[in-house]
């Protein structure tokens, strides 16, 4: 089992509802392993794991980076270069006037404080009520290696961005979204949910057509393809439900449950 957690495991209030988490613990109870795969970093992993019950693998950034939960340990990551980063960011403001950007990084923790894991330039703005405040300007976002380029327009939808970003940037990035309020998400060419959640199968010993993948936006499009069975839920966005093999119901439902309970 895979599940994408905000807007499908989550509860429209950020919860892991009472039914959820009984579905998921009888899920784990009879041996089948439970990945959460998102685009969140790992340090907004562990909190939603404990809610779950859930102690292993987790796939995050959207791919781009293999977490373990119960060991506090980030086994690999993806990144793209600083320099590429760059690059990327004049063009896109020629491309898009007005866009603003972060970046996502990870250390060998969810934790590690080491590493400033979340740098914003000034104007940049979070699509959620809340975030850290921006860090000055752009050239902290260029020092090391990132797992992820964040891109902000606050007069944009992310389906507008993220064709005219594709259309510019091609196959150099992976640029996807999970929210509609003028975010897009770029990563390292080819890195999706479904290529970290491919390492994970292959290290539980699992096959593609054996997994059963739950999703609602359009960075769970691959990963609903790539699974035996692709659950979209009905609050997703018609990208998902296209890709789905199964529309579970909302995720102010329990969507997820409903489909763990005929099974578990």
């Amino acid at each position: 089992m895979a599940s994408d957690v905000d807007g499908t495991l989550l509860s429209p209030l950020h919860e892991v509802t009472g039914r959820t988490a009984e579905a998921v613990r009888r899920v784990v109870a009879a041996g089948v392993p439970f990945v959460l795969a998102t685009g969140r970093p790992p340090r907004w992993v562990p909190e939603v794991a404990q809610a779950a019950g859930l102690d292993g693998y987790a796939v995050c950034a959207n791919g781009a980076v293999l977490y373990h939960v119960g060991q506090d340990r980030v086994i690999w990551q993806k990144t793209l270069d600083p320099v590429l980063v760059g690059d990327i960011m004049t063009a896109l403001d020629d491309l898009l006037p007005g866009v603003a950007f972060a970046v996502e990084r990870t250390g060998a923790s969810a934790f590690d404080e080491t590493v400033p894991q979340f740098i914003a330039e000034d104007g940049y703005t979070h699509p959620w009520p809340e975030g850290p405040e921006p860090d000055g300007d752009r050239t902290g976002l260029l020092t090391v290696p990132v797992v992820k380029l964040l891109v902000r327009h606050r007069a944009m939808t992310s389906e507008a961005m993220a064709e005219a970003v594709t259309g510019v940037l091609g196959d150099q990035v992976d640029v996807t979204f999970s929210t509609g309020l003028g975010l897009v998400e770029l990563a390292a060419p080819g890195v999706t949910k479904a290529t970290g959640l491919a390492d994970v199968a292959e290290r539980l010993g699992v096959a593609p057509a054996e997994v059963v993948a739950f999703g609602d936006m359009p960075n769970d499009v691959d990963m609903l393809g790539w699974a035996g069975h692709g659950v979209a839920m009905a609050n997703g966005h018609p990208e998902a439900l296209a890709a789905a093999d199964e529309i579970t119901g909302p995720n102010a439902e329990d969507g997820v449950a409903m489909v763990l309970e005929r099974w578990f």
